[in-house]
C-alpha cells in the first residue's frame, strides 16, 4: 500500500482497491458488522436493514468473486493527496498491530478460494435475516458480532476467526429461536 502512495503526488481510489485486492470486502463487512454490534446505535430502528442492505451488496460480490468491490469509474477515478494517505497509513498503524497480535493466516481454506463462497452465503443469510431481528431485542446485535468477525477473518486470512463466527451465527439462530418460542 505504501509503494502505491509514493508513485505520484495523488493517488486514486482504483489504485487503492487494486492494492488491497479482494481483502477490499473484508473491511466493509466489519465496518458494517460493528455498526449492528455497537448497543446504542445497532439497535436503532431501521440501522440493522440498513446495514443489511450494505452487507448483501458486498458478500454479493464476493459471492461472485470480484477481485475487490466495484464502485462506479467515477467514484474510482477520485484521489487523495499522498500526504493525506501516508497520515491514514500512520494512523492505521497502531490497531493493525493490535489486531495482527490476535489474528494471523490459519485455517486459510476457510475465507480463501471456495471457502469464500461458504463466508458470502453466509454472511447473506444474516443480511436477509436482519431486518427481521429488529423485533427480537438484541438478535441483531449478535448478527453484527458474527459479520465483524468474518470481516475480521477476510481481513486477516484467519480461517479459525471464520469457525469462531460461524459459532456465533449458531448461537444467534438459538437466541432467535428461542425469543420466539
Amino acid at each position: 500500500m505504501a509503494d502505491v502512495s509514493e508513485q505520484s503526488e495523488r493517488v486514486s481510489l482504483d489504485e487503492v482497491l487494486d492494492s488491497i485486492g479482494t481483502r477490499s470486502l473484508g473491511p466493509l463487512i466489519l465496518v458494517a458488522g460493528l455498526i449492528t454490534l455497537a448497543p446504542v446505535i445497532g439497535d436503532i430502528p431501521g440501522v440493522p436493514t440498513i446495514m443489511a442492505i450494505l452487507v448483501l451488496l458486498i458478500a454479493g460480490q464476493l459471492l461472485f468473486r470480484r477481485e475487490h468491490l466495484w464502485l462506479p469509474q467515477w467514484l474510482l477515478k477520485r484521489s487523495i493527496s499522498r500526504a493525506k494517505m501516508q497520515k491514514m497509513l500512520g494512523w492505521s498503524r497502531k490497531p493493525a498491530r493490535f489486531v495482527d497480535r490476535y489474528t494471523h493466516p490459519r485455517m486459510s481454506r476457510l475465507v480463501e478460494g471456495k471457502g469464500q463462497y461458504l463466508v458470502a452465503l453466509v454472511c447473506i443469510a444474516i443480511a436477509l435475516a436482519m431486518p427481521l431481528m429488529e423485533f427480537v431485542p438484541f438478535s441483531a446485535n449478535f448478527a453484527g458480532l458474527a459479520l465483524s468477525s468474518f470481516g475480521l477473518a477476510m481481513i486477516s486470512r484467519d480461517g479459525a476467526l471464520a469457525l469462531l463466527a460461524l459459532v456465533v451465527v449458531g448461537l444467534l439462530i438459538g437466541f432467535v429461536a428461542f425469543q420466539l418460542l
